[in-house]
């Protein structure tokens, strides 16, 4: 087969984050969008947010190894529902430290999956240190991907953009909803993936109220004569980098 009939290689996004429910409620419907499209979703789970995201466990007697192992289930769960491949580290929550080993394994996952879009938590949270510390190193280890000398198997990447997701308290963490994705057409989708986690089932409809705030927002922004649904649903992003572009829109 020549080269210029050799298949597209499909558009691929990177979720990192930092607890196994973490890319379910903050960024579901973009991982949903992207793979109705047929493209490829990899997430790096850090943790499996034993200790400090699973209280309902913890409440009812279990025991560590036993909590890691129904966290596991349900992101599995869910990232399946969503249509992404789940990868876990396993790095421990509550609190996770940021370490050059756990940086250097997700510039090897750079490598591997050579990003179009890298999405992750933002650099600020008052509430939860976890999540700055993912920040840190999903940002740090895309700056190492790109260097050639740095060791390692694969390819070096370019430099996909990165979108930072909404944080459980926007207002607390610096959050700025640059980005208003539309993901009406696979909220079904993403409920169901949010269904998936029972061990955080106080969170099904903060998360389902947010997604009809924020598309109430992107209604508001958009346009009265786009023909968007009258239940728009949407989640809210926030650019690091500058946006390139050959023309403004």
């Amino acid at each position: 087969m020549s080269q210029a009939n050799a298949p597209a290689v499909p558009r691929s996004t990177l979720v990192i984050t930092a607890h196994a429910g973490d890319f379910v409620w903050r960024a579901g419907g973009a991982i949903a969008l992207a793979a109705s499209r047929s493209e490829q979703v990899a997430i790096a789970c850090l943790t499996f947010g034993e200790r400090g995201e699973s209280a309902k466990a913890w409440r009812e007697g279990r025991k560590l190894a036993e909590i890691k192992a129904i966290r596991r289930d349900e992101a599995e769960r869910a990232a399946a529902t969503l249509g992404a491949e789940v990868r876990f580290f396993d790095a421990g929550d509550y609190p996770l430290l940021p370490t050059a080993e756990l940086t250097d394994q997700l510039v090897a996952v750079y490598r591997e999956v050579q990003p179009d879009v890298v999405l992750t938590h933002p650099a600020e949270d008052p509430y939860n240190g976890d999540h700055p510390a993912t920040n840190r190193m999903a940002v740090e280890a895309r700056i190492l991907a790109q260097a050639i000398g740095y060791p390692g198997d694969g390819d070096i990447i370019g430099a996909p953009p990165v979108f930072y997701f909404e944080p459980h308290q926007p207002e607390m963490s610096g959050f700025r909803p640059e980005v208003l994705l539309d993901i009406t057409e696979v909220w079904d989708t993403k409920r169901k993936a949010m269904e998936c986690l029972g061990a955080q089932q106080h969170l099904w409809d903060y998360y389902t109220d947010l997604a009809v705030r924020r598309g109430v927002q992107l209604k508001r922004n958009a346009g009265p004569n786009l023909g968007l649904a009258h239940r728009t649903l949407a989640e809210a992003y926030m650019r690091p980098y500058p946006q390139i572009a050959q023309e403004l829109a």
